[in-house]
């Protein structure tokens, strides 16, 4: 941004939860005041808010690899999504996509496949579709708030939990949980936001290269994510990790079915064009 604008607009980056939570963060900037003005989320985050055509990129097993959903982010479509918040009042617009890598289930005891999940506490969010996931998988979703999450794996709250490779070795789960199982559920999609309040003080240049700047900023994720992603991977196959591959992805993806179904039916029509993109 800086350079682009030759040093006129800066950007003030907060980092590693400085500013709260991503709910919390969330809260701010829909609330107003300017405290906040642009945010990284999942890009599923505004769901809870609203945001409605959100919810299909949290669908489990939508996008088989990382080509189908930057398709997806580079499509017609996105915009639609991107700019949904903006359209139902809620004071926010998405400026570009990025993400994190796909998403998979790791335990505390050892396991070889889905049928070991059966019965199994499974950390969740607070969240239907995943909620449905697992139970789906015949396993039991148990919420615990991430912070506590560690403690809650060390202690038998729960018996495994989900996250991207990148975020289980980070927060050191490993210590607590190494049997990481790659169902990659779902892909972690993210998004960055900007409040309306923000964008409509810019000037229609200076929009112009926020979102020049958005393409630099989301095509560099794209080039380094599954490399890094790759790099922890053999890291944690280093210290022992025991990772467990997913020759067949269909049997649980038909675990599923249900949730799939119900989450989808109101805009099956949208959805049905985000698996055409694979």
């Amino acid at each position: 941004m800086e350079e682009l604008s030759g040093g006129k607009i800066k950007i003030d980056i907060q980092a590693s939860g400085v500013l709260g939570s991503e709910n919390d963060v969330l809260d701010t900037m829909l609330g107003g005041g300017g405290t906040i003005q642009m945010s990284r989320i999942s890009a599923f985050a505004l769901t809870s808010y609203g945001a409605e055509k959100s919810v299909l990129l949290s669908i489990p097993y939508t996008f088989v690899n990382r080509e189908h959903f930057w398709k997806f982010a580079d499509s017609e479509l996105a915009p639609e999504f991107l700019l949904e918040p903006h359209e139902n009042n809620l004071g926010v617009r998405g400026l570009f996509y990025g993400e994190e890598g796909f998403r998979h289930f790791f335990t505390v005891k050892e396991i070889s496949g889905l049928e070991d999940l059966k019965g199994m506490k499974l950390r969740v969010s607070n969240d239907p579709i995943m909620n449905g996931m697992v139970n789906g998988l015949g396993a039991n979703p148990t919420v615990v708030s991430f912070n506590e999450l560690y403690s809650a794996l060390q202690t038998g709250v729960v018996d495994g939990a989900e996250q991207p490779i990148a975020n289980y070795k980070s927060n050191a789960f490993q210590e607590v949980a190494p049997n990481l199982i790659l169902d990659g559920h779902t892909l972690g999609a993210i998004q960055v936001i900007i409040t309306d309040e923000a964008w409509d003080g810019l000037t229609p240049e200076q929009q112009d290269i926020l979102v020049e700047a958005g393409k630099y900023a989301s095509e560099f994720n794209r080039t380094i994510s599954e490399e890094a992603e790759n790099e922890v991977l053999e890291a944690l196959k280093a210290e022992g990790c025991n990772v467990i591959e997913v020759p067949d992805i269909k049997p649980w993806q038909d675990a599923c079915k249900d949730i799939i179904t119900e989450s989808t039916k109101d805009q099956a029509e949208l959805y049905q064009q985000l698996l055409d993109m694979q």
